[in-house]
């Protein structure tokens, strides 16, 4: 079994800031990309950030410069800073593992529950 366990949201006013945190656990071999997605009511889910094992980054056009991801390889674990949050940006956030469980050959994604972040005053 594999989980991953988001962390970390909650309210906030406009201009505030979160950190939202994900840990994944159980028979993993090794994780691939990680990241964080996000679904506001009445819209697809849409990619916020992303990163490599090796750490490269990449980030949605909305919250570059305010949102900043990163992390622990040893600890199976991935973060997500978030800086001057707009309301726009209230959403269930959803934390992404592509991984592959011992014994397996491919890797598969993985999805944490989803945790809410509100921007409002």
């Amino acid at each position: 079994q594999v989980q991953l366990v988001e962390s970390g949201g909650g309210l906030v006013q406009p201009g505030g800031s979160l950190r939202l945190s994900c840990a994944a656990s159980g028979s993993i071999f090794r994780i691939n990309a990680m990241g964080w997605y996000r679904q506001a009511p009445g819209k697809q889910r849409e990619l916020v950030a992303a990163i490599t094992s090796g750490g490269s980054t990449n980030y949605a056009d909305s919250v570059k410069g305010r949102f900043t991801i990163s992390r622990d390889n040893a600890k199976n674990t991935v973060a997500l800073q978030m800086n001057s949050l707009k309301p726009e940006d209230t959403a269930v956030y959803y934390c992404n593992a592509d991984l592959q469980r011992y014994g397996s050959v491919w890797s598969v994604d993985y999805w944490g529950q989803g945790t809410q972040v509100t921007v409002s005053s």
